[in-house]
């Protein structure tokens, strides 16, 4: 796959989902083979993958929501992009 484009979906991959891990303090992406403790900034952006917002609705939510942060819509593709390739998502038309 290249890049993302702004109007696919993200969504989990079967058997991968996102949840808050208390002992950890932080969320987490919880897969079959073990689990990916998140930054604050990887869980905003997860938390958001719903099936139903594409890409660059998460990019226009993410922008609202800090509208001080440069750069966020590339950022937020670049990050969509690592998390395709470590296969926590996929995307859909």
């Amino acid at each position: 796959m290249m890049e993302p484009t702004l109007s696919q979906t993200p969504v989990f991959r079967r058997g991968f989902r996102l949840q808050w891990e208390e002992t950890q303090q932080s969320h987490v992406i919880l897969y079959p083979e073990g689990m990916a403790k998140l930054n604050d900034s990887a869980a905003a952006i997860l938390q958001l993958v719903d099936g139903k917002r594409t890409l660059g609705d998460i990019i226009a939510d993410l922008c609202a929501r800090f509208p001080e942060a440069q750069g966020l819509g590339d950022d937020v593709s670049e990050f969509f992009g690592q998390a395709y390739r470590q296969k926590w998502i996929i995307f859909r038309e």
